[in-house]
């Protein structure tokens, strides 16, 4: 390691008195050579019109990029649009849905409302029923004691005219109802 070390203690030694000659062609040093080089470049670029190619193409981009902007902010007003028409829908659906609900009420109420006044009308036509049946059972009756009555008091009269009456009552009575009649 110490060969080392002293190679390079050398080397430093000698770079420091040694100078390196400049290159120069025509009176340039080499940072005038670039310079010249990159003016030269430049000169082309502009001569082949460079510049406005690369703008031409930063204006297409910026146009494809507003088209796309503008396309973006009509998408978005027509789902805003449509939004706002599914909006209203759903605002007149309920609206819808309330009026029905309203309606359905109502007439449930009616229904309810009817089916009392069938009931109440039905009650009383069977009472009236059961009325006119009651009066019949009863005029029934009636006519069945009247008929009874009538052939208990015929057969009492029978009884009655039996004992009291003989055969020669009878022609009196027949011979009367005879005279009667021809008159």
């Amino acid at each position: 390691m110490s060969n080392l070390g002293s190679d390079l203690a050398l080397l430093a030694a000698g770079a420091a008195h040694s100078e390196v000659p400049e290159l120069n062609a025509f009176g340039l040093v080499p940072g005038w050579f670039v310079a010249l080089a990159m003016a030269v470049f430049i000169g082309i670029l502009i001569w082949q019109k460079v510049p406005g190619v690369i703008t031409g193409g930063l204006d297409k981009q910026i146009a494809a990029i507003r088209k796309q902007l503008d396309d973006a902010k009509a998408l978005r007003a027509e789902a805003e649009a449509l939004r706002a028409d599914y909006l209203a829908k759903i605002a007149g659906a309920e609206k819808d849905a309330a009026a029905m609900i309203e309606h359905a009420g109502r007439e449930a109420e009616a229904i309810v409302a009817k089916a009392e006044t069938d009931a109440a009308a039905m009650i009383v036509r069977r009472e009236q029923m059961a009325n006119d049946k009651i009066a019949a059972a009863e005029r029934a009756v009636i006519d069945e004691l009247r008929a009874r009555a009538a052939s208990t008091a015929t057969a009492a009269a029978a009884a009655l005219i039996a004992q009291h009456h003989s055969a020669e009552a009878d022609r009196t009575l027949v011979d009367t109802a005879i005279a009667g009649l021809a008159n």
